[in-house]
């Protein structure tokens, strides 16, 4: 009959309380996110009276999460960048180059001396002195072809060799260069996205249009050059051999050498083989720190492959140069002066402590592949995002209170313990979004909307049972008790077939329908649970405080 064990109204009343307290902070949104920023500059850049002053605006006992407003309803940055895909080919080119050479002094005998030749970025030639062995150089440098890693070009190989008189051609195949520039805008995607939610930003839209374009909206960015600074620089970090030093930046660097400029002392250029020892993408972490000076620096850690290269390289060149180059300019370039085993280091340079952790967090985040071409930029303000926050306002109390007056008209009391109900279920929703750092777009508040309306629907259900059974000559608790039994099943079967569709457009939606699929899918769960739990343990509450002998629903 109508019986809830204690540890079952404790925990349904816990969750209830949670769920507000977790909501209560969006009623206070502007105190409570300056209040959070607060903190988070305390934690960075250390205290001063105006930021903990700001940050002793909302109490640290109480739950600080908001639910995050996306960019149609707080404004933000817009961006539309191009992948210029062309750049990985002449890295490619780079990096393959010592293969080639090594393939050809191995047939030194045959192929005689090998000497690399200007070319186009996406090209390596190579001249050979001994033209009559061009065959076998044709051979040995196609063994080192793989197979393209991509569904278009199965059976095709990544590198096409070809000759014209003492001159080798080795270019990227048509199949290799469309399966580099899918990978190219894949990895840029990817690396976009960890840089903008490494660096604290909030519920970020970053998708793919076209062939090479990403679609970049964040909201609460203050304007789109803020954004460009945190994609747009490159963190490519490498360690490469140092030719030279000097004092003039045009100097002749040399076939497969370049010139790079100091970064800390002005005037000094370096003259590096092209090829890198390590780079970047051997890192496997990266955290700001503290030189052996007290200086901002950033520690660093490679990975197995990475930490062997790097200790080799170290071992056979003792006493010899090497350069830290970043974004092509020389950190630092420290003589070796041991094996440096482990594939651990350091670089210092003049840093911020704000440098060097946003240094770590590019480095750990990866370095692009490729330039980004920005086509379009834009500054978004909160006034059109204010005007449909006003609408949502208005469009979500009509709603509310169209149905509370309705459920209170139909069902008299059992109306108003349902309304109640509603008005929890919103709190949960609310208190959910903010524990899960979920973003409220437009149509996320319309799928609140639509929740409302939604939220009796379990409710209705089983009153109306209740309705047939006190016809059918039911007693109050046996009526209240079945009504919930019988509708049990119906109400599950309603909100499970609109749960699945929820999962559906988050699965294969993105931007604004996730957001309207969050807010549809968590409002689904709240509602079924305040219906099933919260409004009949109200009743049953009621009902043993006045064991009324007859009940109108």
């Amino acid at each position: 009959m109508l019986q809830i064990d204690l540890w079952k109204r404790v925990l349904i009343w816990l969750v209830c309380v949670a769920g507000l307290l977790l909501a209560l902070p969006n009623a206070f949104y502007t105190r409570v996110e300056q209040s959070n920023d607060a903190v988070v500059a305390i934690e960075m850049k250390g205290e001063t009276p105006e930021r903990l002053e700001a940050a002793a605006q909302w109490p640290e006992w109480m739950p600080a999460g908001l639910v995050n407003l996306g960019l149609d309803l707080r404004g933000g940055a817009h961006l539309l960048a191009e992948v210029q895909v062309e750049d990985v080919y002449a890295a490619r080119m780079a990096a393959f180059w010592p293969e080639v050479r090594k393939a050809l002094m191995k047939e030194r005998a045959i192929v005689g001396g090998i000497n690399q030749q200007r070319s186009p970025a996406d090209q390596i030639r190579v001249k050979i002195s001994k033209p009559e062995g061009m065959a076998r150089a044709l051979e040995v440098v196609r063994g080192l072809a793989n197979p393209v890693t991509s569904l278009t070009g199965a059976g095709a190989t990544d590198i096409e060799v070809s000759a014209e008189g003492d001159v080798l051609i080795v270019r990227l195949t048509e199949a290799e260069r469309l399966a580099s520039d899918d990978r190219t805008v894949r990895q840029s995607l990817e690396i976009v996205r960890r840089r903008i939610d490494e660096v604290g930003t909030r519920e970020p839209t970053i998708q793919r249009q076209g062939a090479d374009r990403i679609l970049i909206q964040v909201p609460g960015i203050g304007s789109a050059s803020e954004l460009k600074e945190i994609i747009g620089t490159t963190a490519q970090l490498t360690f490469n051999p140092v030719v030279g030093r000097g004092s003039d930046p045009d100097a002749r660097a040399g076939v497969g050498n370049k010139v790079l400029p100091s970064l800390d002392e002005a005037g000094t250029y370096y003259t590096v083989e092209a090829a890198p020892v390590v780079t970047g993408e051997d890192l496997v972490d990266a955290q700001p720190s503290f030189d052996q000076n007290g200086r901002p620096a950033v520690t660093f850690r490679f990975d197995t492959s990475g930490a062997r290269r790097f200790g080799d390289y170290t071992a056979e060149n003792i006493g010899s140069p090497f350069a830290i180059v970043l974004d092509n300019e020389v950190v630092s370039a420290p003589v070796i002066q041991a094996h440096i085993a482990g594939g651990s280091g350091i670089i210092t340079g003049n840093f911020s402590i704000e440098e060097s952790t946003n240094l770590a967090v590019l480095l750990r985040a990866g370095a692009l592949p490729a330039g980004l071409e920005f086509l379009e930029e834009r500054t978004i303000g909160p006034e059109l995002g204010q005007d449909s926050i006003d609408a949502g306002k208005i469009a979500t109390i009509v709603a509310f209170v169209a149905v509370l007056v309705f459920m209170t008209l139909s069902y008299g009391l059992f109306g108003i313990f349902a309304n109640i109900a509603l008005m929890l279920n919103v709190a949960l929703i609310f208190g959910a979004l903010s524990l899960i750092g979920g973003t409220l777009t437009l149509p996320g508040i319309a799928g609140i909307v639509l929740t409302v309306g939604m939220a009796v629907d379990a409710n209705v259900l089983v009153f109306e049972r209740i309705r047939e059974e006190l016809k059918a000559g039911r007693g109050p608790a046996r009526a209240i008790d079945e009504g919930y039994s019988k509708a049990l099943s119906a109400i599950l079967d309603a909100n499970v077939t609109t749960f699945i569709t929820a999962v559906i457009l988050f699965a294969m939606g993105s931007g604004p329908v996730r957001g309207f699929a969050i807010t549809l899918g968590l409002g689904i769960m709240t509602s079924v649970f305040t219906a099933i739990f919260v409004t009949r343990l109200m009743i049953v509450m009621w009902f043993e405080r006045r064991r009324p002998k007859t009940i109108e629903v």
